[in-house]
Formats: structure tokens, C-alpha cells, sequence
């Protein structure tokens, strides 16, 4: 009786001994993933902050930079059409103009056709036509800029303003009230040719944007509103785009900020004439032609701050574009949220 006590008694020692050692063990794990989590939160922390240092350090070199211009000009910088590095007179009216004109231009041409391009490739496209479009999109957004600027200067312009642009005059260029917008040398280059060739540069983007949030829509909806007898079209106003109005004007705001920062395609095709015209034919300058062509030969001191200025004035407009679609799509969240 006293052996099997002993032997009870041993058991149930190394019972608890081994309890005790899993609870060492699985304190041990927990110890490590504590560290392991703060670890991951701290590395993922840093590279959040890391993007926001990145933009205040931008902002702030911006600032920095064109504050000589500023103190030189004021407020006057923004509204004087003027442009004289000999003279050291600069003012940034015609860039602003430039790029807002060639970015609207581009996106009234792009959204249309990128939003029929997502559109027939969500709904109509036939299955086995439906990957390889959707590729060719895709690579269309991997084209360099500069390629686009080379193609425009050298086959679109050309084209364009030996064909498209004496037809636009003699048609549109008659109008009252738009005429004056379609009237000038046909040259070929200017603020109409950059916008177009924006256009095409943007449209992968939109296109694949659109064509990504159409898809993520419930089959079943679409499936029970063809039920109920709607037609493509309806399924589409009334499912399809409500369901996915924050990821279409994502998309479109995507393409408006490339549009908007563009350098090479448009410095190639916009003339880069630091004049304003009424035309949409006659040459113009952006702000991002304009600091591609002259940075690298600026000489004054004002000259520099004068395109540092440019570029801070480029982030603003950037900024305020977001922003403003940022409040739009919290409006529409809130009119729903009414409803």
C-alpha cells in the first residue's frame, strides 16, 4: 500500500511538474508575441509617419524655397500674367491657366471613355475577350510619359493640326459664344493637343479603377434587379453606381492628379509660349513645363524661388482638388445616410 502511495504521489508530481512547464512554455509564447505585436506596431507606426514626414518636409522645403518670391511679389504672384527672367518679373497666371485648362480638357475627354471602357468590360465584354482587353488597358498605364510627349509631338500634332483643327474652326469656331475657343493657327501644338494627349494618358487609369470597383459589386443584386426586368443601363444607374460612387470618383481623382503633375507629354506638345490666348490652339505653358524647362537654366536667385513657388502652388492646387472631392464624397455618405 505504501509503494502504491509512493507511486501516486510520484505521478502526481510529475503531473504538476509538467503543467507547470507547459505554463512556463505557453507564458514564454505569450511574452514573445507581445513583443513580436509591439514590435510590428511600432516598425508599422514608423512607416505611416514616415509619409507624413516626407509631405511636411516637402511642404516645408517648398515654402522655404519660394518665399523669396513671395516677399518680392505678394499676393500679386498669383494673378500677374507677366514672365521676364531677364528682367527678373515673373508671375504664375499663365502656368495656373495652363495646367487647369489642358487638366480639364483631359478629364471631360478621359472620364466618358474610361467609364465606357470599365463598363463594357464589366458587363458586356464577352468572357473570353474580357482578360486580354482588360491587359491591354493595363499596359497602356505602364507607358512612359515620355513616349506619349514623343508620339504626340511627332504623329498626333502633326495629324491634328492639318486635319482636326481646320475642321473644328470651320465648325465649332463659328459658334457664338464657344468660337472664340476654336479659333487661331492650326499648328497642331497648344493647350488643346496637351489636354488631349492627357486624356489618353489618363484613361488606363480611370478605366482600370472603374472596371476594379464595378466588379466588387454583389452578383446578387445585379442578378435580382435583371430579374425584376431592368435593363444593362438601369442595372448600372441605379445598382452598379451607387454601390461604388466612392471608387469611381477615386478613380477619376487619380487620373485628375496625374493629369494635373504631368511634365514631359505635355512640355512636348504645349508650345510652352508664356502667353495667354483665349484659343484652345495656341500655345501655352504649365506650371510643370514650365519648371521642366527652366530650372535647370535659372540663374537669379528669383528666378529659383520663382519656380519654387510654381511647385508650391502646384501642391496647393493638388490639395485642394482632393480635399474637395474628399468633402464631396462625405456629403453624398451623409444624403444617404438621410435617406
Amino acid at each position: 500500500m505504501n509503494g502504491q502511495t509512493a507511486l501516486a504521489a510520484d505521478a502526481g508530481g510529475q503531473a504538476a511538474l509538467q503543467d507547470e512547464a507547459r505554463n512556463a512554455a505557453l507564458r514564454n509564447t505569450m511574452r514573445v508575441q507581445r513583443i513580436q505585436d509591439f514590435v510590428f506596431h511600432k516598425v508599422t507606426l514608423l512607416f505611416a509617419a514616415s509619409v507624413l514626414v516626407v509631405l511636411v518636409g516637402i511642404i516645408i522645403s517648398l515654402a522655404i524655397g519660394a518665399a523669396p518670391a513671395f516677399r518680392e511679389f505678394g499676393a500679386a504672384f498669383l494673378v500677374t500674367n507677366e514672365w521676364d527672367p531677364v528682367n527678373d518679373k515673373f508671375g504664375a497666371l499663365i502656368a495656373i491657366t495652363g495646367t487647369l485648362v489642358t487638366s480639364i480638357i483631359a478629364l471631360l475627354v478621359a472620364f466618358p471613355i474610361s467609364f465606357g471602357i470599365a463598363l463594357f468590360l464589366t458587363e458586356i465584354c464577352p468572357v473570353w475577350l474580357r482578360r486580354p482587353m482588360g491587359m491591354a488597358v493595363e499596359l497602356l498605364a505602364g507607358v512612359p510619359s515620355i513616349i506619349y510627349g514623343m508620339w504626340g509631338l511627332f504623329v498626333f500634332a502633326p495629324l491634328f493640326g492639318d486635319y482636326v483643327q481646320p475642321l473644328l474652326k470651320k465648325t465649332l469656331g463659328v459658334l457664338p459664344f464657344i468660337g472664340p475657343f476654336f479659333q487661331g493657327p492650326t499648328m497642331g501644338l497648344g493647350l488643346l493637343t496637351a489636354g488631349l494627349i492627357l486624356a489618353v494618358m489618363i484613361i488606363p487609369f480611370i478605366a482600370s479603377v472603374m472596371r476594379d470597383v464595378f466588379e466588387i459589386v454583389p452578383a446578387v443584386l445585379k442578378e435580382s434587379a435583371y430579374g425584376l426586368g431592368c435593363t444593362k443601363w438601369e442595372v448600372v444607374r441605379k445598382i452598379v453606381l451607387p454601390y461604388t460612387r466612392a471608387g469611381v470618383v477615386g478613380g477619376v481623382m487619380l487620373g485628375l492628379g496625374r493629369a494635373l503633375g504631368e511634365t514631359m507629354a505635355v512640355t512636348f506638345v504645349i508650345g510652352n509660349a508664356n502667353d495667354i490666348a483665349l484659343s484652345l490652339f495656341a500655345p501655352g505653358n504649365s506650371i510643370s513645363s514650365t519648371l521642366a524647362n527652366e530650372f535647370a537654366e535659372a540663374s537669379s536667385p528669383l528666378h529659383v524661388s520663382s519656380l519654387f513657388a510654381l511647385g508650391l502652388i502646384l501642391f496647393a492646387i493638388t490639395f485642394i482638388v482632393l480635399s474637395a472631392a474628399k468633402l464631396m464624397l462625405v456629403g453624398m455618405s451623409r444624403k444617404e445616410g438621410v435617406k
